[in-house]
Formats: structure tokens, sequence, C-alpha cells
């Protein structure tokens, strides 16, 4: 049986893939954790960080590109300061306190 993945190890990985990509993980603690759980939930369920924004098959490789940070992730941040589902966040957005996702 495979380890189950916490909210805490969740959290993690948000905080350290925004940082490795420069990002900021949205501030905004009761929505950052609602994205969490559904993260947390995917990756027992399917054994990857798919993102719950988004839907998926539970195979790994037609899920390849919405596997959280998903490939769309980049390019919604650099066009609209957020990523589709608004876990993450351009430093631009964040910095100017308009952290709502749009």
């Amino acid at each position: 049986m495979k380890k189950q993945r916490t909210l805490q190890q969740t959290e993690e990985f948000i905080h350290n893939a925004a940082e490795h990509y420069g990002w900021v993980a949205n501030p905004d603690d009761d929505f950052r954790k609602t994205i969490a759980e559904g993260l947390t939930t995917n990756a027992n369920r399917f054994g990857y960080y798919l993102c719950p924004c988004r839907d998926g098959d539970g195979d790994r490789r037609a899920d390849d590109d919405i596997v959280c940070p998903c490939v769309y992730a980049d390019p919604d941040i650099d066009e609209y300061g957020q990523c589709f589902c608004g876990l993450f966040l351009s430093r631009e957005k964040a910095a100017s306190g308009n952290t709502e996702v749009q």
C-alpha cells in the first residue's frame, strides 16, 4: 500500500513549487487550503498532484499536462497574474495586494 500524502506535505509542495518557479502561493489561507485539500485527495487517489480545477482521467500519461503545477500555469501567470485555479500568483499580483482569484 502506498503512503498517503498529508495536507501538510501538500502545503510544503505548493510553497516549494512557487519558490522554484518564482511565483507566490496564494496568501489567502482558506482559499489555498481548499485547493491543497483537492490536491491531497487527488494525490492519494491517483498517486500524483492532479489539478483539482481540471478534469483528469486518472491516467498519469493522459493527465501529464494538468499535473500541478500544470503546463498552463506559466503562460496563465504571465498573462493574468495567476494560474487557472489561482493557487499560484505572479510576484507582481501578490505584491499588489489584489489576490482575489479572477
